[in-house]
């Protein structure tokens, strides 16, 4: 257990090269069950839900070999329908993709309900109304989802709110099915228009992805493939708000920009120069940001994945904000934290009010989910002394070699070992 300690006041300057997106990454590693050869998955991001995803396919069968840190093979051949009930199954929100692509391919899956950050209730209803149209039987015995069917039948499925799971586990479980499924209010989201394509490679047709209806006609078989994954739009949008707030000139490399529009009109109305190209952006701060006033929503809307680290830079921007995330309304334990470093807001009906600017003032703070670590890293960038952020597991999950990133542009991080102390106090909150 870590601890990672940020010296502010370093300005951030230089370049940045974005990972493989982690919201592709957990979808893809379930996907490649669907095949009945080799798949090879190239540009993963380094974090710790791919480690996880990666022994979950060992676990029931496959066979998964890293070719150097970024690609990955995996041999599901002889995969079968193990239970994943408990363990590592519990370690991340994203494991109820193995209900989509082993209902899929085996007619039948069990999987324990989903762990990860905790952001309030994330429910599954929609993921099972879909798989309850295609013909599984689902029941919920001891805390696991049991699936089971005799074969799956292509169906229309209505999703009654816009879900980025449900969308692709629904994709999962009907590219295989018999006959035509149409998918309506589905998602919009780049990373399962990725998904897509891993299964469009394997052999699946699949229409209208990136539109919010998707027909799927279902084949009888799925090859393996070669497949390399999109950059992470939500990695590029946290440094593009680091250089925001505590840069001087950060280009970001290996991102997709039209992935990002939400996030970079927000930049360009609080006075921040944005410059874009093919791959790339540059990020250049004017000495005086004009405060914004932001809400979350679905893809292209703003990202509710970086109204925590947008929270951050709003408390250096004049005038006051109003934060808004309509997608997971308990986002909110990073604000407390940014609280005991100076910021003001105070919290209304569902809404964080920003006030600024402030000195944001060194303190100890605990990331309580992954983006929530993400805001403090950059409070702690723009604060006055060292900041101790706890609650790395949370980061580590989702931000590839953050520390090593964040010291190539110049900032003063690093990272040292919980004492015994700390630790017991950690534990006890």
């Amino acid at each position: 257990m870590q601890k990672m300690l940020i010296e502010g006041g370093h300005k951030l300057n230089g370049n940045v090269r974005i990972s493989g997106a982690k919201n592709s990454a957990v979808a893809l590693l379930p996907a490649a069950i669907l095949a009945d050869s080799e798949v090879v998955l190239e540009g993963l991001p380094i974090i710790s839900d791919v480690g996880i995803l990666a022994d979950l396919l060992e676990e029931i069968g496959g066979t998964v070999t890293w070719d150097g840190d970024r690609t990955v093979h995996i041999h599901p051949e002889r995969m079968i329908s193990m239970p994943l009930p408990n363990g590592k199954v519990k370690k991340l929100r994203a494991s109820y993709y193995f209900m989509g692509a082993m209902l899929g391919k085996f007619k039948q899956s069990v999987i324990g309900l989903p762990g990860g950050c905790h952001l309030g209730p994330r429910p599954i209803d929609q993921h099972i109304k879909g798989f309850e149209a295609l013909g599984a039987e689902v029941t919920n015995e001891q805390g696991a989802i049991y699936l089971r069917a005799k074969e799956l039948v292509g169906a229309r499925i209505y999703l009654d709110v816009v879900s980025v799971g449900a969308t692709i586990n629904i994709m999962l479980a009907a590219v295989k099915a018999k006959g035509t499924t149409i998918i309506e209010n589905a998602a919009k989201e780049p990373e399962i228009i990725d998904v897509a394509t891993l299964l469009t490679n394997m052999g699946a047709k699949i229409k209208g992805v990136g539109t919010d209806i998707i027909r799927i006609e279902g084949v009888s078989t799925l090859n393996g493939c070669r497949h390399t994954i999109i950059p992470d739009r939500i990695e590029a949008g946290t440094y593009a708000i680091a250089a925001a707030g505590a840069g001087r000139e950060v280009i970001i490399d290996n991102v997709i920009p039209q992935h990002l529009e939400s996030l970079l009109a927000k930049l360009r109305e609080m006075d921040v120069t944005v410059e874009q190209s093919d791959e790339q952006l540059y990020i250049a701060p004017k000495k005086i940001l004009k405060s914004v006033d932001i809400k979350t929503l679905v893809y292209p809307g703003f990202p509710t994945d970086l109204q925590q680290p947008f929270t951050s830079l709003l408390t250096q921007a004049t005038g006051t904000a109003v934060v808004t995330d309509t997608i997971y309304s308990a986002r909110t334990k990073h604000i407390d934290e940014l609280r005991r470093m100076n910021a003001m807001i105070k919290t209304e009906g569902g809404s964080a009010i920003v006030t600024g600017p402030v000195q944001l003032e060194a303190a100890r703070v605990k990331a309580s989910d992954l983006r929530a670590g993400a805001a403090l890293v950059i409070a702690g960038l723009m604060a006055k002394g060292v900041t101790e952020v706890t609650g790395l597991d949370h980061i580590d999950r989702g931000y590839e070699h953050m520390t090593d990133k964040l010291l190539k542009l110049g900032a003063n991080v690093w990272r040292e070992d919980l004492t015994s102390e700390e630790k017991t106090q950690l534990h006890n909150t």
